[in-house]
C-alpha cells in the first residue's frame, strides 16, 4: 500500500547523514530501467521558493512533462541557499541520472527540513550509489520513512481500479497551509495519460485535498506534489482516473492532519449557505486558523461563540440571525441564540479524534470544506526550537 504498489516503479530510503539522529533522510523513486514517463507537478505559491522547486519547474518545462525518477532529501530544505542551492539540486539530479541511465532533466528533486542552511551535498553525493543499489519493488515504505521530518508515521496510499493502480507517499506535519502545506507527495500510476491532462488532473486533485488543509496558517517554501504515470495499463476513463487521483490526495492530506505536530483533533469544517464559494472558503479558512477556536477544540469545548465571531469578522456576507453552527449532529447555535443539545452526545463527539463542524451561513449556495487541527501545548514545544 505505497508508491511501489504500481508495477515497475521502484523505491528506496536510507540515511545519508543529513539528520544528526541518523534517521533515514534520503529517498529515491524510479521507473524501471530509468525509463522516462509522463510527469506533472504542483508547487508552493510562496515567493520564497526553495531551489529544488525552481529546478523541478525548470526540468518539467524542458522535458515537456517527462521524468524517470524523483530524489528527495529530508532534514534540510535547501531553501534560502542562493545559487549554491540550485547548483546542489542540479548535482543531486545529475548524479542520479548518470547512474540510472537517463537525462539530468528527467530526475526531479525535492527537499524538506530546516530553511537557510547549506545542503550537505557531499553526504548526498556519497550516498547516491547506495540508494540506487537498494532500489526495490518493495521499497515504497522505506522511501516514505526517509522523507519524514517531524512526522511520527509514514503516509502512504494505494488505490486499485478496474484497469489501473495509483500509489503514493507523502510527508507533512506542520506549516500546513495552502497553497499546499509544508509537505511533499509523490504519486505513481500505470494509467495512460498525456502530460497536459496529468497536470490539469493533479491541479484539480490538489485543490480539493492538500489546498483544503491547514494546521497553522503557514505556507512552506518547498511544497511539492508530483505525479508519475507510466501508461503501462493502457487508456482509461479520464473521469475515473481524475476521481481516483482526488481520492488518493484526500487520503494523504487527512493522514497529514491526523499526524500534525502536537494535534489531538482532526477537524472537518464544512461551510454551506454562503453568498459565494469564495465567501465560504474565506470563512472556513479564517475560522480554521483562529488560535482561540483551535484552543477550544483542544479543550474539547464546543463553544460556538468563537466560531460565530470568526465568521462575522471574515469580511464576508454575514447575518448573525441566519447562521447555524453544528458539532456532529448537535445544533449548538441557530436563529441568533444558543440551542438545547444532548450534552452527553456532544461531549462524546468532542472527545473523539475526529470532530465534524458544520456552519450554514444562510446567505446563498456557496460551499467550502477545510481539514484542520487543534492547537496544543506540544505544538508550541515543537515549534519553539530552531535547531
Amino acid at each position: 500500500m505505497t508508491i511501489t504498489s504500481v508495477s515497475n516503479f521502484f523505491a528506496s530510503g536510507m540515511s545519508s547523514g543529513i539528520k544528526p539522529s541518523g534517521a533515514p533522510d534520503l529517498a529515491l523513486i524510479t521507473h524501471v530501467d530509468g525509463k522516462p514517463v509522463t510527469a506533472a507537478g504542483v508547487f508552493t505559491s510562496n515567493k520564497m521558493t526553495a531551489a529544488p522547486v525552481q529546478i523541478c519547474k525548470e526540468f518539467l518545462s524542458e522535458t515537456g512533462g517527462q521524468a524517470a525518477a524523483v530524489i528527495i532529501n529530508s532534514g534540510n530544505a535547501n531553501a534560502a541557499t542562493g545559487e549554491q542551492g540550485k547548483k546542489d539540486a542540479r548535482t543531486m539530479a545529475s548524479l542520479t541520472a548518470e547512474q540510472i541511465g537517463c537525462r539530468t532533466q528527467e530526475v526531479l528533486v525535492c527537499s524538506t527540513g530546516w530553511i537557510g542552511y547549506p545542503l550537505p551535498i557531499e553526504k548526498i553525493k556519497s550516498s547516491i550509489p547506495d540508494i540506487i543499489e537498494s532500489l526495490s519493488p518493495d521499497g515504497g515504505l522505506e522511501a516514505a520513512k526517509a522523507i519524514m521530518t517531524t512526522d511520527t508515521v509514514p503516509k502512504t496510499i494505494e488505490i486499485k481500479k478496474d484497469n489501473f493502480t495509483i500509489g503514493g507517499i507523502a510527508k507533512g506535519a506542520a506549516m500546513l497551509e495552502p497553497n499546499m502545506a509544508t509537505m511533499l507527495a509523490v504519486i505513481t500510476t500505470d494509467a495512460e495519460i498525456d502530460s497536459s491532462s496529468a497536470t490539469e488532473m493533479l491541479q484539480d486533485a490538489v485543490s480539493t485535498s492538500f489546498n483544503c488543509l491547514t494546521v497553522d496558517g503557514a505556507e512552506s517554501t518547498n511544497d511539492t506534489v508530483l505525479l508519475l504515470a507510466s501508461g503501462e495499463s493502457g487508456p482509461t476513463d479520464k473521469r475515473v482516473l481524475a476521481e481516483a487521483l482526488k481520492e488518493a490526495c484526500k487520503s494523504l492530506a487527512i493522514q497529514m492532519a491526523d499526524d500534525a505536530e502536537g494535534s489531538t483533533k482532526t477537524v472537518f469544517l464544512t461551510v454551506t449557505g454562503a453568498a459565494t464559494d469564495t465567501d465560504a472558503l474565506k470563512g472556513a479558512r479564517d475560522t480554521a486558523n483562529c488560535q482561540l477556536v483551535k484552543c477550544s477544540w483542544y479543550g474539547e469545548d464546543p463553544y460556538w461563540g468563537r466560531i460565530a465571531a470568526e465568521m462575522g469578522a471574515a469580511d464576508i456576507t454575514f447575518d448573525p440571525e441566519t447562521i447555524t453552527i453544528s458539532y456532529g449532529d448537535q445544533v449548538v447555535y441557530a436563529n441568533g441564540e444558543a440551542q438545547t443539545v444532548d450534552q452527553q452526545l456532544l461531549k462524546e463527539h468532542m472527545s473523539g479524534r475526529k470532530i465534524k463542524l458544520d456552519v450554514d451561513l444562510g446567505q446563498g449556495f456557496g460551499t467550502a470544506q477545510i481539514v484542520t487541527t487543534d492547537l496544543s501545548h506540544e505544538y508550541i514545544d515543537e515549534n519553539m526550537r530552531t535547531s
